[in-house]
Order: C-alpha cells, then sequence, then structure tokens
C-alpha cells in the first residue's frame, strides 16, 4: 500500500479529490480545528534561523497558511514543490525573472494571455532580455527562433482566448534536447484536466484567481515544479513582494477543496453548450478542443485523459476515473454571423451570464477579448493572431446547463444569418 505524507504533499496514489481536501494540512490540527486557520500575523518568534530567506515574515512566503498552501498545490500538481504568489502575473513574471537574465533569449508562443504577452514584449527588454514568438504546432520555427543564449520556452496548456493546443509533447522533447526550461501557465485547463509536470514540464503556472479558488472573490497565483527552480523562485519573489496574504490564502485553500467537482461540473457543461453553438445558425465558429471539428481535438483528448464514448453518455458522472481522468475545460471562445454588432447585442442580452473579465468561477462570464483582456494588443497584433473584434469568451460557471442553454437561446434569438 502507497503511503501518503499528508502533512508535505508527497501524497502519490491518491486521487486529486483526496488530496485537494487533505494534503498540506498541518498534523497536529491546530487546536483541533478541523479547517486551516488564518495566522494573521506579519512576524513570528526568532528560532536561530541563519539564513534571510529562512526567517519567519510574513513576506518572505512561509506563513503557515502559505505553506499548507504550497504542500497541498504541489500535491494537486503532482510537483517536487509549489510556491502561491499575490496573482497569476506575480507567479508568471517572478518565474520569468528566475530563469532569465540580462542577455538571455526567451521563445514563447505567438498567442499568450495579454497580460504575459505585455511583460514578455515591453518589460522584459528592459531588463535586457529578447524573445522570439513562434508558433506552437511549428518545430521548424522553434528551430529557427534557436539562439545560443536561449534559455527558455513558455507556453500555455490552452491559449487564451482562442482555445488552441501547441504541441506540447513536442515542446518538452526540443527542449530537453536543447537544454531549456519549459514553463506552461495551466490556468485554462487546471490540474484537474491537466498537470505539466507529469509531462515534464519544468514550471507550472496557475492564475489561482481562476479556478483553483473558483469563486471570483480572490485574486491570486502560483507555480509548480522542480523543488530547485521553486526554491530560486521564492528566493526572488522575497525580494519582488509578490506575497499572498493570509486571509487570501485561507480563501484560496477553502476553494481548493471543491476544485475537482467544479471542474468535472464545468467541462461537461462546456462541452454541451460547445455543441450548442457550434450547431446554431447564428454561429460562425466555435473554439473548443471537445469538439470533433478543433484542429487539436486528438492531442486534447489523449493529454487530458478523455474518454471521447463515455463522456457523452449524459447518464453517467461527466468524467470517469478520478485522478486519471478530465475533461477538455470549461472556456470557450466563439464568433457570430454579423460581427462585432452581433456579438454586441448577444453581450447585452444574456442575463445569466455576466459581462466581465476573468474566468473559472462559479458564476458563467462573457466578455469579448478585444475590449478587455487583449486591449493591450493593437489591433495589428490581434489580427496577426486572430482575435477578432466580435469574439467572445465565454467561461462556464455552475449553474444549470439547460438554464445556461435557454438564456443563450434567447441572447441569440434573431441572429441566425447562415
Amino acid at each position: 500500500m502507497a503511503s501518503h505524507d499528508l502533512t508535505t504533499g508527497a501524497s502519490s496514489g491518491l486521487s486529486i479529490e483526496t488530496k485537494s481536501i487533505h494534503a498540506g494540512e498541518p498534523r497536529p490540527r491546530p487546536a483541533g480545528a478541523v479547517v486551516m486557520p488564518i495566522y494573521q500575523s506579519s512576524t513570528y518568534e526568532y528560532t536561530g534561523a541563519t539564513d534571510y530567506h529562512d526567517v519567519k515574515y510574513i513576506r518572505l512566503n512561509n506563513n503557515p497558511n502559505q505553506l499548507a498552501l504550497n504542500a497541498k498545490i504541489a500535491a494537486i500538481e503532482n510537483a517536487e514543490a509549489a510556491l502561491v504568489a499575490a496573482s497569476g502575473m506575480a507567479a508568471i513574471s517572478t518565474a520569468l525573472l528566475t530563469v532569465l537574465s540580462s542577455g538571455d533569449h526567451l521563445v514563447a508562443l505567438d498567442c499568450l494571455y495579454g497580460g504575459t504577452h505585455g511583460f514578455v514584449t515591453k518589460d522584459l527588454p528592459s531588463f535586457g532580455i529578447t524573445h522570439t514568438l513562434v508558433n506552437g504546432n511549428s518545430a521548424e520555427a522553434w528551430q529557427a527562433a534557436l539562439r545560443p543564449n536561449t534559455k527558455a520556452f513558455y507556453v500555455e496548456t490552452l491559449t487564451n482566448p482562442l482555445l488552441q493546443m501547441a504541441d506540447l509533447k513536442g515542446i518538452v522533447e526540443f527542449a530537453r534536447a536543447h537544454k531549456l526550461v519549459t514553463l506552461i501557465d495551466n490556468t485554462f485547463a487546471s490540474p484537474v484536466n491537466f498537470r505539466p509536470a507529469e509531462r515534464g514540464f519544468d514550471i507550472t503556472l496557475e492564475s489561482c484567481t481562476k479556478y483553483l479558488n473558483g469563486h471570483n472573490d480572490i485574486v491570486a497565483g502560483a507555480a509548480a515544479g522542480r523543488a530547485d527552480l521553486i526554491e530560486a523562485m521564492k528566493r526572488r519573489l522575497d525580494h519582488l513582494g509578490g506575497t499572498l496574504d493570509p486571509h487570501a490564502c485561507f480563501l484560496l485553500h477553502r476553494g481548493l477543496k471543491t476544485l475537482a467537482v467544479r471542474v468535472w461540473h464545468q467541462n461537461e457543461s462546456a462541452l454541451r453548450i460547445a455543441e450548442f453553438l457550434h450547431k446554431h445558425a447564428a454561429v460562425s465558429k466555435v473554439n473548443y478542443p471537445g469538439l470533433a471539428e478543433h484542429p487539436q481535438h486528438a492531442r486534447a483528448a489523449e493529454l487530458f485523459h478523455v474518454n471521447l464514448p463515455a463522456q457523452r453518455q449524459r447518464n453517467l458522472p461527466p468524467y470517469q476515473g478520478g485522478a486519471q481522468g478530465g475533461g477538455f475545460g470549461g472556456m470557450i471562445s466563439f464568433e457570430l454571423h454579423g460581427g462585432l454588432p452581433a456579438a454586441e447585442q448577444f453581450l447585452s442580452r444574456t442575463r445569466l451570464a455576466t459581462v466581465a473579465v476573468s474566468l473559472g468561477g462559479v458564476e458563467t462570464l462573457v466578455v469579448r477579448p478585444a475590449a478587455a483582456v487583449h486591449s493591450n494588443l493593437s489591433p495589428q497584433e490581434r489580427a496577426k493572431t486572430g482575435i477578432a473584434d466580435g469574439l467572445i469568451r465565454l467561461s462556464v460557471g455552475l449553474e444549470n446547463t439547460d438554464d445556461l442553454l435557454a438564456d443563450f437561446e434567447q441572447a441569440l434569438a434573431g441572429r441566425a444569418h447562415r
């Protein structure tokens, strides 16, 4: 029988549902409390630490709430170690500034989240770090981008907002062959559907604001992966100051406990909604890896451990297999016949979906990326990456799927122009 060290996160053999509840919890329980308390203290008694980074102080990322989260997230990701941060961008920027220095070169996907794109293209150059953006499915492009000073390859599991899926297996092999550090933003998939550390990625990045917390009430981020890289990140984050405060830690800790059941529902609901949109006469294009028409559908099914025949048996639980099973995620993007005016009409007519940025929470959210999350890209940059002005991004929440379908049907009424 496998042993499970739940206090450190070394809990291989347990399902993700069990890890999300029990991994990282302190033993013995503080004062017998079943729920992790909030340690609202900025400093702690000195116990003889000789290394600055080991002094017990909230900014140094060793508050009990932070440590418990680090262990829980490492277990959920099946990674050696993890580190929480004050936001997803705090985790992303710290990771990049940990593995890259002045004079180094980064290879990254050519379709990135707007905040990441801005940091890579506008901020990293000021640190003397250059970059090349590449097609995630072209080994020839990766080879052409390679330079003697290339140190890392940055990708996203599913790109934001077009839901593309790069050749992740090929990228890991390429990076290993050229001794590059691999970093992957796994926010859209979540560790329920995909755990990059199991596939050889060095650093997994999560915006915990999204699925890991799941309630649209905090901002947080995390990195998980190789212990040496996470320790180096901690030391960099200690100086940058992007620390997650104890109360936000408490909320994220609580949110993580329902991660699996939330994402399984969102997987199933999003698949049904994507199928509905794909068949609707008012819709011109749907981006969702669970559709057979998606160019990387087979790749997503393989990497996300989806049993394609079983997932469509609606009378069964959506995804069988616990820690071994997954789904295609809760994110969809689509375009309507009629372009921007049609998109704006849809957004104004929906009743259950809130027009707002962010994603992964219990509430269904819709947004037009060109006007919000990718507004920092120029029209030319958005056009180059395929982000149309009328593109709508949909984050499926936990509402009843039939209620959402009825709402989208009425919002699309009168838009059938095919």
